[in-house]
């Protein structure tokens, strides 16, 4: 119940943002289209869960979450293939923009760098192989198209403002689809209160930015994903 109380909250918060910026800016506010956002989000969780307990697991236990990250990815590719999103929309595409290539490597470089000095400063124990093969894999496979693919598509059409900065239309969907990436992982409900790690949230929402950024100028995930893995499995080898 813990899980369920926690994605509520989740999105509780992402509707109060949404109606907040609909009351400054009433017409560039799609209603339908947040609600999608917001439905996105509990299938998300929904399926990373197992439904929360009430799916069968079909995968023996192990030290990581593999049912749960494979049935979410499926859930997105699926998503992603109807004409109201599309691959290439949704930036499931290998195809890069052109010109972008050379532009993005300043920032990769940079969040590389940061998750370098990272793991050099908090170091991990051993690791076994499926913790390397986990790492190496499914954070950025599920979490990148999901997060950085259908559901910032739906919240690029939920709020339509854009203001442009650094070669790429900003707007509130790709500050909400950080937020939401961030409280993803910092945010949960236990012991009959909602509580944030503000460390978690910051060391993944602001990084989450840069795997915007790249995937608006490129319009491709390939290089968030690739990014993301480096991120989480870097702790690993240094």
């Amino acid at each position: 119940m813990d899980d369920l109380f926690g994605i509520t909250g989740i999105v509780g918060l992402l509707l109060l943002a949404g109606a907040a910026i609909a009351v400054a800016r009433p017409s560039t506010v799609s209603l339908r289209w947040l609600l999608v956002a917001a439905s996105l989000v509990v299938l998300n969780d929904f399926l990373l869960t197992r439904g929360y307990g009430l799916l069968p697991r079909l995968i023996p236990p192990s030290e990581w979450n593999w049912q749960g990250k494979l049935l979410a990815l499926a859930a997105t590719l699926a998503i992603a293939a109807l004409p109201a999103f599309g691959w290439r929309k949704s930036g499931l595409t290998f195809e890069q923009a052109k010109g972008s290539l050379g532009s993005c490597l300043p920032l990769a470089i940079i969040y590389c760098v940061f998750f370098a000095v990272l793991a050099h400063f908090f170091q991990s124990p051993p690791a076994s192989r499926e913790t390397i093969a986990f790492q190496l894999t499914m954070p950025g496979f599920e979490e990148e198209p999901f997060y950085r693919g259908i559901l910032l598509l739906a919240l690029d059409r939920a709020f339509r403002g854009r203001v442009r900065l650094m070669a790429v239309d900003w707007g509130w969907g790709a500050v909400l689809s950080c937020a939401l990436f961030g409280l993803a992982h910092a945010f949960g409900f236990s012991h009959g209160h909602f509580s944030i790690d503000l460390l978690s949230m910051a060391l993944t929402a602001l990084p989450s930015f840069i795997g915007v950024w790249l995937r608006m100028r490129t319009g491709s995930l390939v290089i968030p994903v690739l990014l993301h893995n480096f991120g989480n499995s870097i702790f690993l080898f240094l």
